[in-house]
């Protein structure tokens, strides 16, 4: 394997924060109008700041104030067009060291008004420039608290944003022939093409299987600081592939699209659930969900920002919470209801539903009582947001240890 990611990882054309042009000058941001159109004939004309062209994907919104970058580069925001509500994006620029994939992921970019200039020490390229070179159409100049108001009350929805199409009939008519997220399978356009390999930070602990469905780096390197050698692996990897490295532990991952469509992940990990212990983030844990047993639907908007209050039933505390997802586990297709949050799956045991959203009652975890398996739907990592969740990676090293030690 490699000791590294290889180059073309998180399938994409490149983009990054600091991209290096040979044989030519950079290409520079485009001007002009831009018009944005959702499918149900909503539009948007405001100015380009990106790359020209004209981009189909799902139309949601994140209420973070800060970490666009971080944003941008998810590769779960993979076919989606990206409105951020802080009114003022870009004014610390873009830098290598916080990017999460090797690549701008995002469909299309949309803001209230883009920094002309950053201003931070640690800046290495401007959002403009970012979004020009990794091909990425943006636009400013728009209303994005009624676009935000409009998604909220009407769910997220399919759209077309172009610099190109600057008729409304004709952009709607493109709109309307794109594909909806539910039934759209991503994972195998954003997973890494070859397994590698990152290697623990001091003395190695375990070994971890880290199943690659859009993960980002920050994961990696979180795992890597508690003594996990992370291997990093396709989506479409098989359990016996799994088998074969003989790892302490299964990872999986965060990533885009619908997870009823991910069939190798939910059968990779129905057929390693009770044999090796299970710790997934996000996408991860609806296919643990999948795997269970359960059903995943689509939520009308989604939860995208860094400030969702999630309650943590075993002992009350609330965290505030990064979030990026738009599907979610149903709690009660887990199986038979045993108490207030627990349910009898049909293969795994009893399981229980051990997070769950203050705001609307989503589901945002699930702990196997009788297996060592557990997950969340939001993003520990923190990057971006806050990092009273943070704890969940020692939580899953404390979960490999007790296995090897006898007691799951």
């Amino acid at each position: 394997m490699n000791e590294r990611p290889p180059s073309g990882g998180n399938a994409g054309s490149a983009g990054g924060a600091a991209s290096h042009h040979e044989g030519g000058a950079p290409p520079m941001p485009h001007t002009g109008p831009a018009l944005l159109v959702l499918e149900d004939g909503t539009h948007f004309r405001g100015r380009a700041i990106g790359a020209a062209g004209t981009v189909t994907g799902e139309a949601v919104f994140n209420t973070g104030m800060a970490g666009y970058q971080e944003v941008l580069t998810d590769p779960s925001y993979r076919r989606q067009i990206v409105a951020m509500t802080a009114p003022h994006v870009g004014n610390y620029g873009l830098n290598d060291a916080d990017m999460e994939s090797d690549r701008i992921q995002v469909a299309g970019f949309v803001v209230k008004e883009a920094a002309r200039r950053p201003s931070s020490w640690r800046a290495e390229q401007d959002l403009r420039s970012a979004l020009t070179d990794a091909g990425v159409v943006g636009i400013e100049g728009l209303d994005t608290r009624r676009l935000t108001r409009h998604l909220r009350e009407r769910g997220a929805m399919r759209a077309a944003l172009s610099t190109d199409v600057l008729d409304l009939d004709a952009l709607l008519e493109t709109v309307q022939q794109a594909p909806g997220m539910v039934g759209l399978e991503l994972a195998s356009e954003v997973t890494t093409p070859q397994a590698y390999v990152v290697p623990a930070v001091g003395t190695g602990r375990f070994r971890v299987a880290a199943i690659d469905f859009g993960m980002k780096r920050s994961i990696t390197r979180y795992l890597a600081e508690q003594g996990v050698e992370v291997h990093v692996l396709p989506s479409a990897t098989t359990a016996d592939e799994v088998r074969a490295l003989e790892p302490d532990g299964l990872f999986l991952s965060n990533g885009p699209g619908d997870p009823s469509t991910v069939a190798t992940g939910i059968a990779t990990t129905n057929a390693l659930l009770g044999e090796i212990p299970t710790f997934g983030i996000c996408l991860g844990s609806q296919l643990l969900g999948q795997a269970l047993g359960a059903d995943t639907y689509k939520l009308t908007f989604g939860h995208r920002g860094v400030n969702q209050p999630v309650l943590r039933r075993a002992d009350g505390v609330v965290e505030i919470t990064s979030h990026n997802h738009g599907f979610a586990v149903q709690a009660s297709s887990l199986g038979e209801q045993v108490d207030s949050h627990a349910f009898t799956t049909r293969d795994h045991g009893i399981v229980e539903v051990s997070h769950v959203n203050l705001n609307d009652d989503v589901v945002e975890g699930l702990t196997a009582r009788d297996i060592p398996a557990f997950s969340v739907q939001y993003h520990p990592e923190s990057a971006p947001g806050p990092s009273d969740a943070r704890y969940l990676f020692a939580r899953f090293v404390d979960l490999l240890e007790r296995t090897q030690g006898g007691a799951a």
